[in-house]
């Protein structure tokens, strides 16, 4: 059945929709379109680094490195994947956030796919999940860093 397939490409389709290839958020007639998981394609230049920390997380995620030199902040925890394949799980409950020490290119999967986790721009609302990326550096910086072993 043709009408339940969708066959692209992860860095073309990534830029249609701040890197998100699966989720909720993709329109009911979409094959890509899933209440279980999340799937992102992140390409983000040196320096790129979330705009807010999410909090209240309530999904659980898994981000693996392709290329590039990745920082990803947990409380009281700095991971660092520096070699293609490294990768950081994280359950419910637990904070995030993330830095581009380099030009990186990770692939992220969440789950389950859950509304509400968007980082807005300018005047919008944010939903509750997330605080300011600088509330929460200080205590990063000062955090056990860690690079993952391969």
């Amino acid at each position: 059945m043709t009408d339940n397939v969708y066959v692209g490409n992860a860095g073309k389709d990534a830029a249609l929709d701040r890197g998100w290839l699966l989720g909720h958020f993709k329109d009911t007639s979409d094959p890509r379109h899933s209440e279980d998981v999340e799937i992102k394609w992140g390409v983000h230049p040196q320096g790129d680094e979330r705009a807010q920390w999410v909090t209240g997380e309530e999904r659980t995620a898994l981000l693996v490195l392709i290329s590039g030199r990745f920082r990803v902040e947990l409380p009281g925890r700095s991971v660092l994947l520096a070699r293609q394949g490294d990768y950081v799980v994280w359950g419910r409950g637990v904070d995030h956030s993330w830095f581009a020490e380099e030009e990186s290119v990770v692939l992220t999967v969440r789950w389950p796919s859950v509304p509400g986790y968007k980082v807005v721009d300018g005047d919008e609302v944010a939903a509750d999940h997330s605080k300011p990326f600088s509330a929460a550096t200080g205590t990063a910086a000062s955090a056990a860093t860690s690079t993952v072993a391969s």
